[in-house]
């Protein structure tokens, strides 16, 4: 593929720049620190990169020719984002040890890619502009989807530790908690363009 440098470029700034699974695995290494964190990140740096293949080799075109399917997605996103929300919100700010609520599986956070707006952005923006017909298709799709892999493991990995080191900055459970709620804020505004675009749709 030529100029795989931008295409590395493009995963890393995407990948590194604060959105929705950023805001919920910064606010997971906080609550639950590194290792009970471990299958939410391994859950992101897997699960993005699988939905840049799926999009990739045509999965998007099911949306194309049942659009409704689409709108059933974004819909419950929705929800899912006021649960999440509510989960980071009520996380507890007292020790790690002492939180009895839990972080997101490795199943959960896979899956919550498709819910993601920021991930199909990243997703189809990068299939859209680092491929093209004239060329084999699956080792375009290949080369792109081993971008992200290879840029979202250290990305991610980033907002966790910064999330821990949180720990040390934030001493009382009162700041802590504040942060957490300021994290569940920042991640309903996050879905705010979607509901809007919902709204504006079938009501107006």
């Amino acid at each position: 593929m030529e100029n795989y440098f931008a295409v590395l470029l493009f995963s890393f700034t995407t990948a590194v720049t604060p959105g929705p699974n950023i805001i919920m695995i910064t606010s997971s290494g906080l609550n639950y620190g590194i290792r009970k964190s471990m299958p939410h990140y391994l859950g992101v740096c897997i699960g993005l990169p699988v939905m840049v293949a799926a999009v990739g080799l045509g999965f998007d075109l099911v949306f194309h020719e049942f659009p409704f399917l689409h709108e059933i997605i974004k819909v419950t996103g929705i929800f899912y984002f006021f649960y999440l929300a509510y989960h980071v919100a009520a996380a507890s700010g007292t020790s790690i040890h002492e939180n009895k609520n839990k972080p997101l599986t490795f199943f959960q956070a896979a899956v919550f890619q498709w819910i993601n707006p920021k991930a199909w952005i990243m997703a189809t923006e990068a299939i859209a502009a680092y491929t093209t017909q004239d060329s084999d298709m699956l080792m375009q799709v290949y080369y792109v989807t081993l971008a992200f892999f290879l840029m979202m493991f250290p990305c991610t990995a980033v907002w966790l530790f910064f999330g821990v080191n949180l720990k040390k900055i934030l001493k009382n459970e009162i700041q802590q908690r504040l942060f957490n709620l300021c994290m569940a804020v920042l991640l309903i505004l996050s879905v705010a363009p979607v509901i809007i675009e919902l709204v504006l749709k079938y009501f107006f």
